[in-house]
């Protein structure tokens, strides 16, 4: 995604992974491969690998920069991460920080990281690996979760479950706590520069999406609300990685007729580049 304009903000996309990510059939309980062929004019290569079959996904954060602030929005899978559940994730090694420069934006210009989830893939790089230790990547941000999120990860990890989201809470997520860098809030919280959280439960919990506004454009934020085009095509479809498969298509489909027309740039998590877009009514 080349960087774009929403208003007075410039938003670009920092990507740590772009490729063939997953088996459709195991990632939608409801996969019909027959909504693939009816529809592979407008999905192609670029968003089903011909060669494989598998979704492309790319795994990636939102820089945006204001009149006022520099604000990463979610925090990718992060280098060094012990993550053998999926060996292509386990002790990745990539240029996502020189990417970020690439950008103008160092490590210490970022004022505020929001995560729409607390899942592995999204928290990542808010920590990186210092002489044995995890460290805010992001010295002089705040780390923006929503309380609701952080309740409910905090609850999985102190279970004991085997998982690789409570590690993902162990070396992501805590050490940003316990330097007094958090910022836990509402699910409703407001940044004054016109980035704004909406309670979008189902995937997980205390999911949300963040809407921004900006001299009369909005772009909302969607996180995995939306991990593929396909859920354009069929809103009905959830994942197996979501908490609540039924909240999930309830929240998915609320946000899709909401702002289906109204000119809303959506920016997805998981969409590979070009990634951000417009939902337009079918028919």
């Amino acid at each position: 995604m080349q960087p774009l304009r929403l208003g007075a903000f410039e938003i670009a996309r920092i990507a740590d992974f772009e490729g063939p990510a997953f088996d459709p059939h195991e990632f939608f309980p409801d996969f019909d491969p027959e909504v693939v062929r009816a529809n592979n004019d407008v999905l192609g290569p670029r968003l089903v690998d011909p060669a494989t079959g598998k979704l492309v996904f790319s795994f990636h954060s939102f820089v945006v920069k204001t009149n006022h602030h520099t604000i990463l929005i979610d925090a990718c899978i992060g280098n060094d991460k012990e993550r053998p559940a999926r060996p292509q994730w386990h002790h990745m090694k990539t240029s996502y920080i020189d990417d970020l420069a690439r950008c103008g934006v160092g490590v210490g210009d970022i004022d505020f990281v929001m995560c729409t989830h607390l899942h592995w893939d999204h928290v990542g790089w808010n920590t990186r690996l210092s002489d044995g230790r995890w460290v805010p990547t992001f010295p002089n941000a705040k780390y923006v979760m929503a309380k609701r999120e952080f309740d409910h990860w905090q609850d999985f990890a102190a279970s004991g479950a085997d998982s690789p989201h409570a590690t993902a809470f162990e070396d992501s997520v805590l050490p940003v706590v316990k330097t007094g860098q958090s910022m836990l809030v509402d699910d409703d919280y407001a940044l004054e520069d016109g980035l704004w959280f909406e309670a979008a439960p189902g995937h997980t919990p205390g999911n949300v999406v963040i809407h921004a506004k900006s001299q009369g454009e909005t772009g909302l934020f969607v996180g995995d609300v939306l991990h593929h085009p396909l859920q354009c095509l069929r809103p009905e479809w959830s994942t197996r990685a979501c908490t609540d498969m039924d909240g999930s298509r309830h929240t998915r489909t609320r946000i899709i007729e909401e702002h289906a027309g109204l000119g809303t740039l959506i920016l997805p998590a998981h969409f590979p580049a070009p990634t951000a877009g417009w939902i337009k009514p079918h028919g």
